[in-house]
């Protein structure tokens, strides 16, 4: 049983879009879930709860901390697995494992930003860190301080979409070495002088952490194989929350949708649902981008692949 203070980091701890992803999921009793980006288990326990079949759901996240977390929450339960999604689908293909439901909800969670020695957060001063798996050796402090200039602006330009990269990476160079999130959010926002409700440093902060944790490479193997791990007649849900990320996923449903009789999916809602319009009041769902599909029943299960449904 979780502690008075694990319950309430549960309740503050708000999933975003849950109701609408509950909607595109549709879970039964009985059914099998995989949520790839189970974070603390706010998506899950919800599904959980409507499958009655904890023992059919697997939860993957490659953040030690929220692994310890959903270790206490679910017990044991679930299958939890300490792997990012990209090294999680590889190894359930190899088990031949289907299931009637994969989520996966991108990005950086609540959790990891609020938690100001992690540093995700500009806002905040903490060491240039930036990973979501902190047994890894790449941090922000390298990628800020070790890169050369033009690799630097490459980075920022390309994952943050920052139109002054070059500037940006030019100041960065200029001011080595750069300690905190702190430090490095003044010089970018010395070198972007346009005014917006939108911190100035967000675009390259973005774009570093994508970079350190190779958020869109992860995403562009994964996906296609989460697709897979789809039994006949199964839906996946995806949310994204930048234009980046939201490109990867339209063009993998839309190619495994969109290919005659070679179709593995149907789209479930061919314009994205947008967290901005569905729940206006979370500023988590500010920019989530829900899109959803479902397995075309007539595909043939993978050779040895082991699918356990709600009839079995």
């Amino acid at each position: 049983m979780a502690s008075p203070k694990q319950k309430h980091h549960y309740q503050t701890h708000l999933p975003v879009l849950l109701e609408a992803t509950l909607k595109c999921l549709q879970p039964q009793v009985g059914d099998s879930y995989l949520d790839l980006t189970a974070g603390y288990g706010g998506h899950a326990s919800a599904v959980i709860a409507a499958t009655a079949a904890a023992e059919k759901a697997v939860l993957v996240d490659r953040d030690p901390e929220a692994v310890a977390a959903l270790k206490k929450r679910f017990a044991i339960q679930v299958r939890i697995i300490q792997k990012s999604f990209a090294e999680a689908t590889q190894l359930l293909l190899a088990e031949g494992k289907l299931y009637d439901m994969v989520l996966m909800d991108l990005g950086v969670s609540s959790p990891q930003l609020n938690k100001v020695e992690r540093g995700f957060s500009l806002r905040q001063a903490a060491r240039l860190d930036m990973r979501m798996d902190q047994t890894q050796k790449l941090t922000a402090y390298e990628v800020v301080n070790s890169y050369a200039q033009k690799a630097l602006a490459q980075v920022i330009a390309l994952y943050g979409e920052e139109r002054q990269a070059n500037a940006i990476a030019q100041a960065i160079v200029r001011h080595r070495p750069v300690l905190s999130t702190r430090d490095l959010a003044r010089i970018v926002a010395s070198v972007i002088r346009r005014k917006s409700k939108i911190h100035p440093a967000t675009r390259s902060f973005q774009a570093i952490r994508i970079e350190v944790n190779d958020e869109l490479g992860q995403l562009k193997s994964a996906l296609p194989r989460a697709l897979q791990l789809l039994a006949p007649g199964g839906r996946i849900a995806v949310i994204s929350f930048h234009s980046l990320e939201d490109r990867i996923v339209k063009e993998v449903l839309f190619e495994a949708g969109y290919s005659g009789y070679e179709a593995t999916i149907k789209l479930l809602n061919k314009k994205p649902m947008l967290g901005r319009i569905i729940e206006p009041t979370n500023p988590h769902a500010r920019s989530a981008i829900l899109r959803a599909a479902v397995k075309n029943k007539n595909k043939h299960t993978p050779k040895g692949g082991a699918y356990v449904n709600r009839h079995t």
